[in-house]
């Protein structure tokens, strides 16, 4: 059997059991009242069926999406968070200020806007 038919199949079915197992959990402690809705009803088996099957779905195609995922190229680390340059700094420039020169009033406009 080709390995990604292996690994498709071998991770569909972990994820389906987990998918099982945590629909089974929901019942059992009666989260939501789901025990109460499904027992009460005479057709509550389709609903615990179709609670089951779904979760096993979502699970599956999780746990295979997961897979797949972890399979990527290694050999380099995936970055995390800001990158942080600390070997830059500003450069030093020497610049000629005329400023101090002018008259301070002239610069600043009036309180009339004249």
């Amino acid at each position: 059997m080709p390995r990604l038919i292996r690994l498709y199949l071998s991770s569909m079915m972990f994820g389906a059991v987990l998918g099982v197992i945590f629909a089974v959990l929901l019942v059992a402690f009666d989260i939501a009242g789901l025990r109460h809705l499904l027992f009460a009803s005479p057709a509550g088996w389709i609903g615990f069926f179709m609670l089951i099957f779904f979760h096993a779905a979502l699970f599956a195609g999780v746990q295979f999406g997961i897979s797949v995922m972890l399979m990527a190229e290694g050999g380099r680390k995936p970055p995390s968070g800001r990158v942080v340059f600390s070997n830059i700094s500003r450069p030093k420039v020497l610049v000629e200020s005329t400023a101090g020169s002018r008259d301070r009033k002239k610069l600043l406009p009036d309180s009339h806007g004249h």
